[in-house]
Order: structure tokens, then C-alpha cells, then sequence
């Protein structure tokens, strides 16, 4: 059993087929791919291939698993794991027994769980600065975070926006300098280091963001059309933390076969991989995975 068809997932259970094995792969959300549906942006380090987007590249892989014969369940919500057992129980009451299970649960985007982030979802949350720029073209906007994504979505929407206002909680940016060095010609992007987005102000839309600098000074609010926030991901691992030895971040924590410190558990893609997540080691770690599975199974 394979839980999660991103990519890790679904290479996963490709691998799985081709070896001849018999697979399952669960899938919460209606639709297969995980992350790549919020890859908006050009895909050209996937080697051999090139994408506009997630989107082409999960065509790209439906093409290769189309005539694959495992099983996959969408829209399946799982409401227990025990790991030792091998035993999926689902949320219509179905259990599920393997003999090995794979976990491919992926990330999700980190909240900084403020008054107004979830209320203004949808109304002024700006997703992604390449899909939504031109939708909040002329608006002044806010992008909270520091490292490579929150950088590079400020320099996207600097494009079409008056101002661009980076609230950083370090003292320091963290992204690489071939995007901190295109800040400097920026003039519209303001950069607010050592500060904090503490609440985000508005009636129907957003309407402000509401800063709090420097320890000591005192907060102001700033008008803005809309808020990005890229403060990193969080693995999906609430499901087996209890059961499963985790690092400091909650990532499941793998030997060089993939496999968690319960046997035959395997943790696949980004929510064992905190240091490179790719979309190359996702695909990468789920072969591996699978041929450890069916080696051991044929030394049976």
C-alpha cells in the first residue's frame, strides 16, 4: 500500500508494477500529482524533460503510468495507520492489509497562524506570484518569508505592482543571490528584516497587513491589496508521528533505502527529504523503494 500519488507516490507504485507487485495506491484529493499542482512556474531541471508547469509534467508522467496495472483510490480518506501491522483503516470503515507500506504523504505550504490568514482565503491571499500577478496587477502587495520562493514571488509581482513590501522575521535573507541580487534594481520592492506579519486587516478583501518590527518599536498597519506568504513547508506525517521516529521539522526519518525505523515502512519524496525536496529525488526515492520491496519479498 502506497499512501499519496505525488510524485514520489506514483513512482512508486510504477516501479511496484514493473516489478510485479501488487499495489494500491491512496490518494486523499480527487485528483493524483500532489505538489506539481502548485508548481506554476517553468519546469527545465527534470532531466530529460521540460514543463511550463507542474501541470505538463504530471501529463508527462500520466503517459508512462496509464498502462500500469496497480490500483488507485482517489478522494480516500485514511483515519488510522498501525504501522507495525501493516494496516490501513479507512474512514468508510474498510481495513486494508499489506506487507509493505510506503509513505508518500508529501508537505504542505507552513501558516503563520494569524488573525485573518484564514479568514481572507480567496479574498486577497495571493497563492503564487507567477500564476496570480496579473490578477493583482496594480495592487500593492505584501510577501512574507526569506528564502528562494518568497524572494523570487516578490521580484514576479514587482512586475505589475506598485510596491512589493518583504517582511522577514532574520535578520538576513536566506534566498540565493541570484535572486537577493536582483532585489537591489527593484526600487519598488521594500524590504523589512528582523520584522513579523502580525495580522492581516481588511472588510470583504484584503485591505492591510499589520507589522511588527524590531523588538520594542511599536507595530504599524500597511495598506495592501494582497498577501503572499512563503514561509516554508511542514511534512504530512500527524498520521504516524506516533508510531514513527521523526526529526525536529516531523520529517520521517529514513536509512539510504528509504526505509523508517519500523521495518518494511518506507517514506518516499518531500516528507522524509528536508534538505533537498525535488521532484528528481521524490521519483528517485520511490524506485529505489520499490526494489528494495520486491527484493526482499523474492528472498522470501
Amino acid at each position: 500500500i502506497i499512501i499519496g500519488a505525488g510524485p514520489a507516490g506514483l513512482s512508486t507504485a510504477f516501479w511496484c508494477d514493473e516489478l510485479g507487485l501488487d499495489t494500491l495506491v491512496l490518494e486523499q484529493s480527487e485528483k493524483v500529482g500532489g505538489q506539481l499542482h502548485r508548481v506554476y512556474n517553468p519546469i527545465n531541471n527534470y532531466l530529460g524533460l521540460e514543463a511550463s508547469n507542474g501541470a505538463e509534467l504530471l501529463e508527462h508522467f500520466a503517459a508512462n503510468i496509464d498502462n500500469a496495472e496497480f490500483d488507485l483510490w482517489t478522494q480516500t480518506t485514511i483515519s488510522s495507520v498501525d504501522l507495525k501491522a501493516k494496516r490501513v483503516s479507512l474512514a468508510s470503515g474498510e481495513n486494508l492489509q499489506s506487507i509493505a507500506l510506503v509513505i508518500a504523504t508529501g508537505v504542505r505550504p507552513r501558516e503563520l497562524g494569524v488573525p485573518g490568514e484564514q479568514e481572507f482565503a480567496g479574498k486577497g491571499m495571493i497563492e503564487s506570484g507567477a500564476r496570480d500577478r496579473e490578477l493583482f496587477g496594480g495592487h500593492d502587495v505584501c510577501v512574507v518569508g526569506g528564502g528562494d520562493a518568497a524572494v523570487e514571488n516578490a521580484l514576479l509581482l514587482a512586475e505589475v505592482c506598485p510596491t512589493v513590501t518583504l517582511v522577514h522575521r532574520g535578520k538576513k535573507l536566506r534566498a540565493r543571490r541570484e535572486f537577493t541580487g536582483r532585489l537591489q534594481s527593484q526600487h519598488c520592492i521594500t524590504v523589512f528584516t528582523e520584522s513579523v506579519l502580525t495580522r492581516i486587516i481588511g472588510g470583504d478583501r484584503v485591505e492591510a497587513v499589520e507589522i511588527q518590527r524590531k523588538q520594542g518599536l511599536k507595530p504599524f498597519q500597511l495598506a495592501v491589496g494582497g498577501v503572499l506568504i512563503r514561509i516554508g513547508v511542514e511534512p504530512n506525517t500527524e498520521l504516524f508521528r506516533e508510531q514513527l521516529e521523526t526529526d525536529a521539522g516531523g520529517y520521517a526519518v529514513v536509512n539510504s533505502q528509504h526505509e523508517t525505523n519500523v521495518p518494511m515502512v518506507f517514506a518516499v519524496g518531500d516528507v522524509s527529504n528536508p534538505v533537498a525536496p525535488t521532484i528528481s529525488g521524490a521519483t528517485g526515492a520511490g524506485a529505489t523503494a520499490a526494489k528494495v520491496i520486491a527484493s526482499r519479498l523474492n528472498a522470501k
